[in-house]
């Protein structure tokens, strides 16, 4: 990798946000929280699926997956982030920018995957829950999962390749508060027709792909529920869905926003603030979406609650008669 004057780049600075000293302190702060509370909910969904045998089904097992997920692509820019709020420097090493930006995309493009697999496993157990055992059996589940992962690392290693083969003369300094390609390729003085076509085409692709499997899954799955004769048996229905297309919503909802609109001035802001909800608060919101929408979740952290009571009644107890 060399610059226009054949000057090795050993390093990137990022932008960030352009907030005042004061507010950078306070911005550590409130998204130290929200990375803290992202991976306690995370790393419990996986322990609680774990622990629990309720939860060995083909939803959970991707649920599971679909927390670590999140905790590795929010991890791949969270902790840099807050380190920028309370350092003057605000440098990235090379080899840090492109690992940041292989993970990033690896396990982003794995969640569009996984979040189309699990409409996949939906459709299958309500629109033929006879036949769910078999045709969603555990080398299914692997395979969906395997494949995701697989697509995700396809998607990162073509664009992370491409990105950092180009040169930089213009500047180093990254208009974002982590490495991502659209802000990355500005700063090249090579052409980057080859790379804004693959982002296009990859984008496109991975997007289009994904999103039609949840929508055609989501389409035979209301028709089947339309059609069945007990309330109770659509509510229930439908209740099986609720968050799974509520985390749909949400995700790809903020992902078209981010890379759909026209690139000006006020779309860098713009994308800013959407890669701080797509990348950070999401994963976030998911634990508590699969949590408060769904009753076996619920009852399972009501019991885990209610045996770490009994343990501490006991150790009052026992530490009451020894002191008597």
């Amino acid at each position: 990798m060399t610059e226009g004057n054949d000057t090795e780049v050993t390093e990137f600075f990022l932008l960030g946000f352009c907030a005042q000293h004061t507010s950078q302190h306070a911005l550590f702060i409130v998204f130290l929280l929200i990375y803290m509370t992202s991976m306690v909910g995370n790393i419990g969904t996986i322990l609680l699926i774990k622990a629990d045998s309720r939860f060995q089904t083909p939803m959970y097992f991707f649920l599971q997956h679909l927390a670590f997920i999140d905790i590795s692509y929010t991890s791949a820019i969270t902790p840099k982030m807050l380190q920028n709020f309370i350092s003057e420097s605000k440098s990235i090493s090379f080899v840090g920018c492109v690992m940041q930006l292989w993970v990033y995309v690896t396990f982003a493009t794995s969640d569009c995957y996984l979040l189309a697999a699990m409409a996949v496993d939906r459709y299958v157990a309500i629109c033929n829950p006879l036949h769910y055992p078999i045709v969603m059996s555990q080398i299914v589940c692997i395979q969906l999962v395997a494949g995701s992962y697989v697509m995700g690392s396809i998607n990162s290693s073509v664009h992370t390749g491409f990105t950092f083969s180009l040169s930089f003369c213009k500047s180093h300094t990254i208009n974002h508060f982590y490495c991502d390609v659209p802000p990355i390729i500005a700063l090249s003085c090579s052409n980057i027709d080859m790379n804004v076509m693959l982002l296009v085409i990859f984008v496109g692709f991975n997007l289009t792909f994904t999103v039609s499997v949840i929508i055609f899954s989501y389409i035979y799955i209301l028709a089947a529920i339309l059609k069945m004769p007990s309330t109770a048996g659509r509510k229930k229905a439908f209740s099986t869905c609720a968050s799974h297309l509520t985390a749909v919503t949400i995700f790809y909802g903020t992902l078209f926003y981010m890379y759909l609109q026209p690139q000006n001035n006020d779309s860098q802001k713009n994308m800013k603030v959407t890669s701080i909800f797509y990348g950070i608060v999401i994963p976030m919101l998911n634990p508590i979406i699969y949590s408060l929408r769904n009753k076996e979740v619920k009852e399972a952290l009501k019991a885990i609650g209610g045996k770490f009571f009994c343990v501490e009644t006991k150790l009052l107890k026992f530490s009451m008669t020894g002191i008597q």
